[in-house]
């Protein structure tokens, strides 16, 4: 999950973590590489080298919930790698050579890489992660806060909350987590479901992926690439759907919800841009780029407008285009712009 400060992320995470038999909740600034997956340590009675298990290996055969999947340091990002295509770690520290299971889901969320989205840039230069490591994620969601008719009912439940001490009146019975826990717990104990024998279904599965596939070559869809590891989580997603069913076979109506929820991922990314032209953004994506160069070469995080307007219209940009980008770039807390003393400071 990707999207602004305060759509309730990490709430969403910690009520997961605590719902399913086996959840582990960590942030990624507070975890290093080794925190999410092993560390060699030595015994303080017996002075042995000894394996520690990360939230990774903890996890096994459960949920890891990472929150501030953004803030992680390159190095400590790389080492979950093997963890999210293999399913195991594999360990050589300190004379000790083993390889751990890691057979969880991993459940991430994550902020824009400008704090808030910018919908004037594509879903690929919002999301500051490294295309190797979203293309092992089965499903990608932009949470976005917009304004509109939940605005006020989200302000009613929050001054009710702060002056009663608990929600207010649901109009429906929610089903109490004690009976989901169970209920997912019998769901994991099901052997694994797989696709029917006579090869109808298979064949089903590859002409869908085919398909999609051949939409994104000739639309050119934005929202990330479709690849093999596309046709893994369609099979993932259905083996969980028939496990649901507490069915051990996969169903055509299980493969037909998991390329709905594929595809309803990737329009979540594609729809973000709310329309905006390409024009627009590419004009205001230059100026915004050509202002950070004149800092970069002045080695300098603020300007007066006298500094770089001259070279943005000789560039043959217009005062609206600037007037519009310092607004915008503004909103999004990129900078800050002092229009009495015409100086525009980066925050």
């Amino acid at each position: 999950m990707q999207g602004d400060p305060g759509v309730a992320k990490s709430q969403l995470l910690k009520y997961i973590s605590g719902v399913s038999p086996r959840g582990v909740y960590t942030t990624g600034k507070g975890s290093s590489g080794v925190g999410l997956t092993a560390a060699v340590v030595r015994d303080a009675a017996s002075g042995e080298m000894m394996l520690e298990g990360g939230a990774m290996v903890l996890a096994d055969r459960g949920v890891a919930c990472i929150d501030e999947f953004d803030k992680m340091r390159e190095d400590d990002r790389t080492a979950i790698h093997e963890v999210m295509e293999q399913q195991t770690i594999s360990i050589a520290k300190g004379g000790i050579t083993t390889t751990l299971n890691t057979r969880a889901a991993v459940l991430a969320a994550a902020n824009p890489a400008y704090g808030r989205y910018d919908r004037r840039r594509s879903p690929e230069k919002n999301i500051n992660l490294p295309i190797a490591l979203l293309s092992r994620f089965d499903l990608l969601f932009l949470l976005l806060d917009d304004s509109g008719q939940y605005d006020l009912d989200l302000a009613r439940h929050i001054t009710y909350v702060h002056r009663t001490g608990e929600h207010p009146p649901l109009g429906f019975e929610p089903i109490d987590s004690k009976l989901l826990r169970a209920y997912i717990t019998e769901a994991r104990r099901m052997p694994v479901p797989t696709v029917s024998s006579d090869g109808l279904l298979a064949d089903y599965i590859v002409n869908n992926y085919v398909s999609i596939r051949g939409r994104e070559q000739d639309q050119k869809m934005s929202g990330g690439y479709i690849g093999a590891r596309t046709l893994l989580s369609v099979l993932r997603l259905s083996q969980a759907l028939a496990r649901l069913r507490f069915s051990t076979e996969i169903s055509h109506g299980d493969i037909d919800e998991a390329m709905r929820l594929i595809t309803a991922s990737k329009a979540s990314l594609a729809e973000s841009r709310n329309g905006e032209s390409a024009a627009v953004e590419d004009t205001q994506t230059r100026i915004f780029k050509l202002i950070r160069s004149i800092m970069a070469e002045r080695q300098v995080k603020s300007l007066k407008f006298s500094e770089f307007e001259p070279r943005l219209l000789a560039t043959g940009f217009t005062r609206e285009d600037i007037d519009a980008t310092l607004e915008d770039y503004a909103n999004l807390d990129v900078w800050s712009v002092n229009t009495a003393q015409r100086k525009l400071a980066m925050v």
